[in-house]
């Protein structure tokens, strides 16, 4: 039975029965997830696109061995990550083949959509915008487990367990990953927020 505290683990149950109309609610909810979390990983917005695709290929192919364990999204954000850490492997492995980082230039796509952290909301409504900018440039230099135990955590507002399970750690583990990045968040901003510089991420 599905749970209902979990909705979309019924919906999951149901694709796991061949409804394809389950299927295509999944994807219409999850796809910007998927696509903003794997472009914060990769930071190249057509393998982005790419390990989206994947992603909800995967969905289909695996839902004859979907089990209530965890919830969905913990299950969904498991094989994102998974499928983004195999393409930096490639791309390690055959860096010819892959394109510079690239962000997208369309104004409409929404992988230009910075992250909303609450940890990182400008005092001033007249620097949010540009603050969250500056906090994108620091996401990107974030080492890639405590960026995304970050945007889990915050933006997807996955529990310090569920973010574990996601990342194959323990929970002290979890909580380190994400004091780091708050740090480090807290750090670069602060001159920023004190006088209007930025002095970058590097």
């Amino acid at each position: 039975m599905s749970d209902p505290r979990d909705p979309d683990a019924g919906l999951m149950l149901r694709v796991k029965r061949g409804d394809l109309q389950a299927f295509e609610a999944l994807v219409d909810k999850y796809r910007q997830p998927v696509l903003n979390l794997a472009f914060r990983i990769v930071r190249d917005a057509t393998e982005a696109e790419d390990v989206a695709q994947t992603v909800f290929v995967q969905v289909w192919k695996a839902a004859d061995r979907y089990e209530i364990s965890a919830k969905f999204t913990t299950w969904l954000f498991t094989i994102t990550r998974n499928l983004c850490l195999n393409e930096l492997r490639r791309r390690s492995r055959h860096p010819a083949d892959s394109l510079d980082e690239t962000f997208a230039d369309d104004d409409e796509s929404p992988l230009r959509q910075p992250p909303d952290l609450k940890t990182c909301a400008a005092p001033d409504e007249l620097l949010h915008a540009e603050l969250l900018e500056k906090v994108e440039a620091v996401l990107a230099h974030l080492p890639e487990s405590q960026r995304t135990a970050l945007l889990l955590h915050e933006r997807e507002e996955l529990s310090y367990e569920e973010v574990g399970r996601v990342l194959g750690c323990t929970l002290p583990s979890v909580k380190s990953l994400i004091h780091r990045a708050r740090e480090t968040l807290k750090a670069r901003l602060k001159p920023y927020l004190r006088t209007g510089a930025w002095r970058g991420a590097d």
